[in-house]
């Protein structure tokens, strides 16, 4: 298991989180405008979300493997690319362009990569006596990649430029595609099996699945407080609070060490209370959470929130994914999660206009708001989650 899912996926989380998280910065770092961060970060993910539709397909037919190989190498590629151009433009326009194309380009095959690993995840999770401990093993792994990946890659930033920031994340992802064994715990490629596999099955499926879509549907609103305050975190403890770019880092970090306690704790608690009361507790605590961030003034109350608010985001995951992994059937399981990460990330780049188009000093209030939605949303989400669940249909899958 760990030679074939939890090794790759380390070096792959910890190239995506890096990436993630710094790239916004050194936007700030190279233009000095709130403005350009927030638009780089929607930049950063429309491309994505527009790659997901074909990517499920492309998983499903060619296997989880091969498409985290030549995604994780391809990535490693454009990183090593834009090494010299980043470095001889400077600061100015050219180096604006020039991030926003690495943003859009590595946003796509970053998304690529991580569909693959959560493919073959999702298999061995399947063959698993007690999935959860599968799914919380792979989520601890992408919150350690949280943890390590922010506050290297703002210290990187601010001690060797984005020359030392790129080299670091194309090793990294050089190392996922040279440690992706030639075979995993992975669905066959359909193609092989039972022929093509329609575009339109991931959707066909989520709707055969009244749990799955109400979750997906009440972390999708979720997700759009969350990524508002993952794209104003540069503007907030920069601009807001004056603290300094590695400042950023720091506070991701500082979330990803409290979201591995919390997802440790998960495995437990749901081996004694159960999935259900572990999903509730976590949505009831992240809207309290985001609410309390849009009233704080003060850097280190706002980074333990911040650090909660993450931790409660990861225990919903923890349920999203168990569930996921177990009612999603096998052979059509690549374009249903496409579909459903498409759902959860399409707030994303809405989040960076917000944070585009509002100033600075309103950021709080328009934080305040999404709380309130986020609190409706998941509130309805999971009481029509838990009831669906025992009149769960027969999955039919369309060929």
């Amino acid at each position: 298991m760990w030679r074939e899912v939890y090794l790759p996926r380390v070096a792959d989380a910890g190239a995506m989180a890096t990436a993630t998280y710094t790239l916004p910065l050194l936007v700030l770092a190279t233009t000095d405008s709130p403005a350009m961060t927030g638009t780089a970060f929607a930049v950063e993910w429309v491309p994505r979300l527009a790659s997901f539709g074909r990517a499920g397909t492309v998983v499903a037919r060619q296997g989880a493997g091969q498409v985290m190989r030549y995604a994780a190498a391809a990535r490693a590629l454009v990183l090593l690319a834009a090494i010299p151009v980043l470095v001889g433009a400077g600061k100015g326009s050219a180096a604006t362009a020039a991030v926003m194309a690495l943003a859009a380009l590595v946003g796509v095959l970053s998304q690529l990569s991580y569909l693959a690993a959560e493919t073959a995840g999702a298999a061995a999770s399947r063959q698993a006596a007690r999935p959860h401990h599968v799914q919380g093993v792979l989520l601890g792994i992408d919150q350690g990649a949280m943890l390590a990946g922010p506050a290297a890659g703002a210290a990187l930033l601010q001690w060797t430029g984005p020359g030392g920031l790129l080299g670091v994340i194309s090793a990294m992802s050089a190392t996922a595609a040279a440690t992706v064994p030639a075979s995993t715990r992975e669905t066959p490629p359909t193609h092989r099996k039972t022929g093509p596999v329609s575009e339109v099955s991931g959707w066909a499926t989520l709707h055969s699945l009244p749990t799955l879509t109400w979750l997906v549907a009440g972390l999708a609103v979720s997700n759009l407080a969350t990524g508002t305050l993952q794209a104003a975190a540069p503007v907030i403890v920069v601009h807001n609070l004056g603290q300094s770019s590695a400042a950023v880092g720091a506070v991701w970090s500082l979330a990803a060490a409290v979201t591995l306690v919390a997802v440790a704790c998960c495995r437990p608690a749901i081996d004694r209370w159960g999935l259900w009361r572990v999903a509730t507790a976590s949505a009831a605590a992240a809207p309290t959470t985001c609410l309390a961030v849009a009233q704080t003034h003060h850097f280190p109350a706002y980074a333990i929130l911040v650090a909660v608010l993450m931790a409660s985001e990861a225990g919903m995951t923890v349920v999203l994914r168990t569930l996921r992994s177990q009612l999603i059937p096998p052979e059509a399981f690549a374009p249903t999660l496409a579909t459903t990460i498409l759902l959860l990330l399409a707030p994303f780049p809405l989040a960076g206009v917000l944070v585009a188009c509002t100033p600075p000093t309103a950021l709080g209030r328009v934080l305040t708001a999404l709380a309130i939605a986020q609190a409706v949303a998941l509130t309805v989400a999971f009481t029509a989650a838990r009831r669906a669940m025992p009149r769960q249909p027969a999955v039919c899958v369309p060929r």
